[in-house]
């Protein structure tokens, strides 16, 4: 890897387990689908393979996104948050991003929240 390619991931800021949580963003519509684990080799492959790889915190191996379901998720852009502790990763998602087979992970429970008015 170059120096440069060092030098953004050592701006992350994982946490004691070595992961960063990484939220899957479709990247025209901003469309919020999913939220994964990295380590820095996950990190690596995603921003230099250009498709996503989690670590499964389960499974303690590699995945990535559409191997097995062919919904595969193709790198459109990656930000850290200003934190460090937080990756964006903009993504064209092909087919469903969630594991049950739905487009995103967020649209199983709403929790109704209540909405803020103005101050």
């Amino acid at each position: 890897m170059t120096e440069a390619f060092d030098e953004r991931v050592a701006r992350v800021s994982f946490n004691e387990q070595g992961l960063v949580p990484a939220i899957i963003q479709e990247w025209d519509t901003r469309e919020v689908l999913m939220l994964g684990w990295m380590d820095a080799e996950a990190l690596r492959r995603t921003l230099t393979e250009g498709r996503v790889t989690f670590w499964s915190r389960s499974r303690q191996e590699y995945w990535r996104k559409g191997d097995t379901s062919g919904h595969i998720q193709l790198v459109r852009g990656a930000r850290l948050d200003c934190d460090g502790d937080t990756v964006l990763i903009s993504v064209q998602q092909v087919g469903a991003a969630c594991h049950t087979g739905d487009r995103t992970c967020f649209d199983a429970d709403d929790l109704e929240p209540v909405v803020g008015g103005r101050p």
